[in-house]
């Protein structure tokens, strides 16, 4: 049996962070991964918003 190696998961860009020893390519970079972090946060939203309201549509016999 093959054995899976876990790598620990690199950390992200933190909010607040220092940004003043990154490169312009790498401030891109963040810029990218923070927005793609936005769009799985509002999916997230948009899902917990449309259980909530089929659950509210059940229980309001």
């Amino acid at each position: 049996m093959d054995e899976e190696i876990i790598k620990p998961k690199k950390p992200g860009p933190a909010v607040g962070e220092d940004l003043s020893e990154l490169s312009v390519e790498e401030l891109r970079e963040r810029v990218v991964e923070f927005e793609d972090e936005i769009v799985r946060l509002k999916t997230e939203i948009e899902g917990k918003q449309s259980s909530k309201v089929t659950a509210d549509s059940f229980f309001k016999l």
